[in-house]
């Protein structure tokens, strides 16, 4: 997947607008707790246990941030899974705000892809939540745990309220406009855009110009423009060819770099030395001496080098990053008013909105309908009452399972629903696409987006390319609306998921293994779901589930499931 076909998936997905709608109404009541909560993030700050700890005055600060808190906000900028993922980067630290030697600060969370999307926000002494360092290779853009925070004192425009319109300027803008665009939000043409360097005079024009450069590949010119001093490549930048094709300044010219903020970026957190971490086996190292920034691309081997680089601080995305909301306008991937209404307002201050309708990401819908190759004839395909239906008979459907179960092929029509139904086959790519968008928004924990979907006529029997149910996605939106209407549907609590590498699991056990509340948990055992599930393979049970997850609020569980099935007793 190309880079902005994943950012405009992290934009349409990663802050549903029912997150942006909710939160925004609490906060602007003053209710800082309820805009947490409606933007999936959980509270950890007691401003009275401040108040004792520290003093009245400091809680008094803490309080006034609160009060200005965007959740939603924050969590349309954190960072992401590279490179083709829409998940919060795991075990990230988010500091908004110092107070001596604590802060207020929040962090993602601790699971890498499959649990809830949930993050804390946290007062104290900044900590990452599993507290250990190591190293984590399970995403392109890594380090050591030192290297996972990111200073967001100085970037009060990702989620204060009075400040967003400072992204503007931050994004290496002006006054006026963002780069790139008018003041309306309109896009600049080819002949608007500068012909050469304007200088630092006109901010938006610099960063246009710097901007070009570096996409063209001229990464030389590019930080000469900017004002950077690049280090040439030494005789050791051959060992780029152990693990690329490409070299330094091919791997500058593919980051998404706004090197037209670097330097005042620095120079605004005092200058010094940091690193942007880029991939496994590259970082590019800044050294700002406080009036020349310089920098350089180190190939480093992650046993014998890291040690160094894990003292250097990692600088923040938003400090390196090109905004991927202007990104996504330049190519026509998005538009102003699905962005989140905060970030528009502040990039194009001239932009003519209705606040009548709907603002964000963009609703869920089904298409009308859809044609598939059938028997040498297309036909069309609809969701109708819950249910995927095709213009064939009864009979028709009975000789093709009946074909299936003989070990023959399904085509056309037939395919279609075994494959949305089964996980196992090939579907036509509407239908390809409004799969991933159903289990996306779970992954996001948009359960109204879910809902619409249902409400709209989606079968709700659908299974993804692993066979997963929306049963076994319930750990990651809320589960109450929805459980009763897939049971009612038919949606089968025991259908298991399938991986090479291991049995299926059910959706009672990837409650359990993905920190799904005790609610759910207890929900899925009064509808019924089995305890007793073993396979002889990796020996997949519930309570060595429960000890993999140290799920000590499960405790009950384990009781339960070695009183009801003593066979389970050594697993």
């Amino acid at each position: 997947m190309d880079t902005i076909a994943r950012l405009r998936r992290i934009r349409r997905y990663a802050v549903p607008r029912s997150m942006i709608e909710r939160g925004a109404g609490r906060r602007l009541a003053g209710d800082w707790r309820g805009a947490c909560a409606a933007a999936g993030m959980d509270v950890e700050v007691d401003l009275a246990d401040v108040a004792r700890l520290r003093d009245s005055e400091i809680a008094g600060r803490v309080e006034d941030a609160l009060l200005h808190l965007v959740p939603d906000l924050v969590r349309w900028h954190a960072p992401r899974i590279e490179p083709h993922r829409t998940s919060l980067a795991p075990d990230h630290v988010l500091v908004l705000a110092e107070y001596g030697m604590d802060a207020l600060y929040v962090t993602t969370p601790t699971w890498l892809i499959n649990g809830p999307q949930r993050m804390v926000l946290r007062f104290g002494a900044p900590r990452r939540p599993r507290g250990e360092a190591h190293y984590c290779s399970d995403y392109t853009r890594t380090g050591f745990w030192r290297n996972l925070i990111h200073p967001w004192m100085d970037a009060r425009h990702l989620w204060d309220d009075r400040h967003t319109a400072e992204l503007r300027e931050r994004c290496g803008g002006d006054a006026e406009r963002a780069p790139f665009f008018h003041p309306d939000g309109t896009l600049r043409t080819a002949g608007e855009l500068p012909a050469s360097d304007p200088g630092p005079g006109d901010p938006a024009g610099h960063a246009e110009w710097v901007t070009l450069l570096h996409e063209r590949g001229e990464v030389e010119a590019a930080f000469a423009a900017a004002g950077i001093e690049l280090t040439p490549p030494g005789p050791e930048s051959e060992k780029f060819r152990e693990h690329y094709t490409i070299g330094p300044y091919e791997q500058l010219a593919r980051m998404p770099l706004a090197l037209a903020r670097l330097e005042p970026e620095i120079r605004r957190l005092g200058g010094g030395r940091f690193q942007i971490p880029w991939t496994q086996h590259a970082a590019v190292l800044l050294d700002h001496d406080g009036e020349r920034l310089r920098a350089e691309v180190l190939e480093y081997d992650a046993y014998y080098e890291m040690e160094e680089l894990q003292e250097m601080p990692m600088l923040a995305d938003a400090s390196w990053r090109r905004l991927p909301d202007l990104d996504l306008l330049r190519y026509g991937r998005t538009s102003p008013e699905s962005l989140h209404p905060l970030v528009r307002d502040a990039l194009f201050p001239e932009r003519v909105t209705s606040h009548e309708g709907p603002v964000g990401p963009p609703d869920p819908v089904l298409p009308s309908q859809v044609r598939v190759r059938c028997g040498g004839d297309w036909h069309e395909i609809v969701f109708r009452n819950g249910v995927l239906e095709i213009p064939h008979s009864t009979q028709e459907r009975d000789r093709e399972r009946a074909l299936l179960a003989l070990g023959g092929e399904m085509g056309g029509c037939h395919a279609a629903v075994h494959a949305w139904t089964s996980g196992s086959g090939r579907l036509p790519r509407v239908l390809r696409e409004l799969r991933r968008d159903v289990f996306e928004r779970a992954r996001h924990g948009d359960t109204e987006g879910i809902v619409r979907l249902l409400d709209l006529g989606l079968d709700p029997r659908v299974r993804d390319e692993h066979g997963r149910t929306l049963l076994h996605v319930l750990h990651l939106v809320d589960h109450e609306p929805l459980l009763p209407r897939l049971l009612a549907a038919g949606v089968d609590i025991e259908a298991e998921d399938r991986f090479e590498d291991g049995a299926g699991l059910t959706a009672l056990h990837k409650a359990v293994e993905h920190d799904g509340s005790v609610a759910l948990i207890r929900a899925l055992l009064d509808a019924g779901a089995r305890i007793d599930l073993f396979d002889q393979g990796d020996e997949t049970t519930l309570p060595r589930l429960i000890d993999r997850g140290n799920r000590h609020d499960l405790e009950w569980l384990r009781e339960r499931v070695f009183e009801e099935c003593p066979d389970l007793e050594g697993y």
